[in-house]
């Protein structure tokens, strides 16, 4: 199940809950203190990041889904810093300031990428003005596709099964990350997320995996939830309905650090939701996102690119965006199978139906099709300083979303011979009135046994003419 580069962007999510600072001062630690038995971490770096409730928000906006953030900050530097962080990120926040609060930080020391402490900086439950939260939360539900409750039990949510009843009257999907064992705070979610022993705190050690779905159906039952997502850490995830139970395994290859794993999960769930993904569906993107994120150190997220390239790459080889280095390696695999490369180039700067019909010509005459993409300082020196419209990201997206497309990789200089002369496809692609020997890097490509194939453009396609016909010039 495939997930198209502008699917996300339809999203309207809230998110409530626990916000806080993550913060990391990290270091090399070679000695052992002469005052007590402890290692001395000479800090070379410290680093604020996005935690708690925070960090399903991040997530969301990072895979280009529009997100709101409620909660409670102090009136500190802490509270300014995550509040600044969070807007960088696109995320919307309207949070209650309380002067008599402080902002929940978490201070973990670190050495050669492990943790050696932490440090937990917060003033427990926090002080919540709940009419206050329900009335923000009550203004954005009626734009909302999916609203998500992020527990950490620190006392935001004190108050959730209200905030539930004013979400459910709303008609809006309502995802739960729990905390604790009363599970009767989030009746009437329509999803609930907990980790393995999260859930065996609440119902009881399961001894099988008939017993751990037996009793997760009788916890839906008595709080009447609709889904309860289970994830399982190496065992992967488990989905449990009423009348239906669907597993997957583990994505991860390397665990470096699940730290806000369970925040990526949550938040790609409530974007599958929120775009009507079935279930299914929504749980193995999250599936996969989880995967992702748990190879990386502290609390991290998963980008659009990486989760397309991760939806590709579970059904075959590694696909959609890469680099150059691992192109060369992919292609050496391809052509080992047997199987016939395409290659082709371009700006790609508005992305026409002409375009369209030119790549899917020059995937027929192969098995793949490589579109190598100019970056922005190339297209620049090509087209002028007005241009590009879309940066590089936003056109590599776009074109590995095409069906006919394998992969897309980009070059910053202003033709693409080095990394034809490099790459070596079967068969160079050409749009226009070139001859052969003319197109960058034929040379190398004709001389390695390849060939250059010439395709004729559609008429009346064009991006400079969808530039002047937006602008009112023709």
């Amino acid at each position: 199940m495939l997930v198209a580069a502008s699917e996300f962007k339809q999203a309207h999510i809230v998110v409530v809950g626990d916000v806080m600072l993550d913060r990391y001062w990290s270091g090399l630690a070679g000695r052992i203190s002469p005052e007590a038995p402890v290692p001395v971490v000479r800090v070379k770096d410290i680093e604020d990041r996005i935690g708690g409730a925070g960090n399903v928000a991040l997530n969301i906006a990072k895979l280009g889904g529009r997100v709101t953030l409620l909660g409670v900050i102090g009136d500190d530097a802490e509270g300014q810093i995550l509040q600044k962080l969070l807007e960088a990120e696109g995320v919307a926040c309207d949070f209650i300031v309380e002067p008599n609060m402080r902002s929940i930080c978490k201070l973990r020391i670190m050495a050669q990428h492990q943790q050696l402490l932490r440090l937990d900086f917060e003033e427990t439950p926090l002080p919540v003005n709940k009419e206050a939260l329900l009335a923000r939360l009550a203004q954005y539900l009626p734009k909302s596709d999916a609203v998500v409750f992020s527990d950490y039990g620190k006392g935001t949510l004190a108050h959730v099964s209200e905030y539930i009843a004013h979400a459910r009257q709303a008609g809006v999907k309502v995802l739960v990350d729990p905390k604790g064992v009363d599970y009767g705070r989030y009746a009437q979610a329509d999803i609930i997320t907990p980790n393995l022993s999260e859930l065996q705190a609440v119902v009881g050690a399961c001894g099988d995996e008939n017993s751990l779905i037996e009793r997760g159906r009788l916890l839906l039952q008595q709080y009447q939830i609709e889904t309860l997502l289970l994830t399982r850490g190496e065992a992967g995830m488990t989905l449990i309905q009423d009348a239906h139970v669907h597993s997957l395994p583990a994505q991860a290859k390397d665990v470096f650090d699940v730290t806000g794993a369970g925040d990526t999960v949550i938040a790609v769930m409530a974007l599958g939701v929120a775009i009507g993904k079935t279930l299914r569906d929504a749980m193995y993107l999250a599936n996969l996102a989880g995967g992702i994120v748990v190879g990386k150190l502290g609390t991290s997220t998963v980008s659009l690119l990486e989760l397309m390239q991760a939806t590709h790459s579970d059904r075959d080889s590694q696909y959609g965006v890469v680099s150059e280095d691992e192109l060369a390696q992919i292609i050496v695999k391809a052509k080992a199978n047997g199987e016939r490369i395409i290659m082709t180039n371009g700006c790609f700067d508005l992305l026409h139906a002409g375009h369209v019909t030119y790549l899917e010509q020059a995937r027929a005459l192969g098995d793949r099709l490589i579109v190598a993409v100019n970056s922005d300082a190339s297209v620049r020196q090509l087209k002028g300083n007005s241009r590009p419209i879309n940066g590089l990201q936003q056109r590599m997206l776009v074109l590995a979303a095409l069906v006919c497309v394998d992969w897309v990789v980009s070059f910053e200089e202003e033709t693409p011979e080095r990394l034809y002369c490099r790459l070596l496809p079967d068969v160079i692609v050409k749009g226009g009135d070139y001859r052969p020997e003319q197109v960058a890097g034929s040379d190398c490509v004709i001389q390695a046994g390849g060939e250059v194939k010439i395709l004729q453009f559609v008429d009346g396609q064009s991006t400079t003419s969808m530039i002047k016909k937006a602008r009112g010039e023709e």
